[in-house]
């Protein structure tokens, strides 16, 4: 089959490899869609630790069911559309055995640390499978993984009608992140370096728009999301915190990076700062929530490429222009 390889840190290529083979209790599913994320951007740059190489990527995915593995349970046939949570967890690290298999000592995931979905098949465990109502696109149902991710920062954050919330970084995630709080009943500003991604957050809703938090007049948010991993935003958004304020770091950062915040305002004022990593739990309500529309991701979706451009599809996401890039890789696309 054809797929994408990064054979090592920044040589990447689409060429032939071996078909895949469902594992026991494994599937494989021919890939629709497949959307590239910063993650992508990591691994084919040698920045994701876990990463082994050679690797074909692809986290981001839905498609058909092609074949059946030994075991699979009942429910699943030949033919079924499915979108697919990536997320490995071993099952038996203490955190997996606590309720947070997000944090898993063994932590793996399809396209991050097994072979993935940018190839014209992939075999995935069939517990992993979320089926897909008819009218779902593929390309929808590939979106639902990132806003999977936000599911689950949004519970971490918490949201309560009528607060004021500050959304740094008007990309998909953040753009994600400002829909899924204004369902909660939120007035969300958005913050985005780039201008030309602010009309995009206007459109869906946002209560204000800028390009950065010094033109807001010195306005205090009840809680606010860094969805950029910049030090400066994620300070920027801290010092931007009423008293009793929430921050949540979302966007993901070099493991090396610092930030200053003032330990005295964090007791003083109660502020409290959480994390959120990947997916928990929150694959299923991310497809119900798309399928049924009460997400726009129609509107995100901004450029798609086939198989054989991959490298130029990573181009696209890495200039930073459009929002989602997907790949379609090539028959199941319908």
């Amino acid at each position: 089959m054809r797929a994408a390889i990064i054979d090592q840190p920044g040589q990447l290529r689409v060429g032939e490899v071996p078909d895949p083979k469902p594992g026991e209790r494994q599937v494989v599913v021919e890939v629709g869609a497949c959307g590239i994320c910063g993650t992508d951007l990591h691994i084919a740059d040698g920045h994701f630790p876990p990463t082994p190489y050679p690797i074909v990527p692809g986290h981001e995915f839905a498609g058909r069911i092609i074949e059946l593995g030994a075991d699979v349970p009942a429910e699943w046939r030949v033919g079924d559309r499915v979108a697919v949570d990536p997320s490995l967890f071993c099952g038996f690290c203490t955190p997996c055995r606590s309720g947070h298999g997000n944090l898993c000592a063994n932590w793996g995931a399809t396209g991050d640390t097994v072979d993935g979905a940018f190839a014209e098949y992939v075999a995935v465990p069939s517990a992993n499978c979320h089926r897909m109502p008819d009218s779902m696109t593929w390309e929808q149902g590939a979106v639902v993984e990132p806003l999977s991710c936000a599911v689950h920062g949004v519970r971490r954050i918490g949201v309560n009608v009528g607060e004021r919330f500050l959304v740094i970084g008007a990309g998909t995630m953040g753009l994600l992140m400002q829909q899924l709080l204004q369902r909660g009943g939120a007035r969300v500003t958005v913050v985005d370096r780039n201008a030309a991604r602010l009309p995009r957050a206007t459109e869906l809703g946002a209560h204000a728009v800028a390009v950065d938090v010094t033109e807001l007049d010195g306005e205090k948010f009840d809680a606010a999301v860094d969805c950029t991993g910049a030090a400066p935003a994620i300070e920027a958004a801290f010092d931007s915190l009423n008293r009793g304020g929430r921050l949540l770091v979302f966007g993901v950062a070099p493991a090396e990076a610092r930030v200053a915040l003032s330990p005295f305002r964090v007791y003083n004022d109660e502020i409290t700062v959480v994390g959120s990593m990947a997916v928990l739990n929150s694959y299923g309500t991310a497809l119900d929530l798309v399928a049924s529309g009460s997400i726009d991701v129609d509107s995100l979706l901004t450029g798609s490429l086939p198989l054989d451009q991959y490298p130029d599809a990573l181009a696209l996401m890495r200039s930073g222009a459009g929002l989602k890039v997907q790949v379609l890789p090539g028959s199941s696309h319908a």
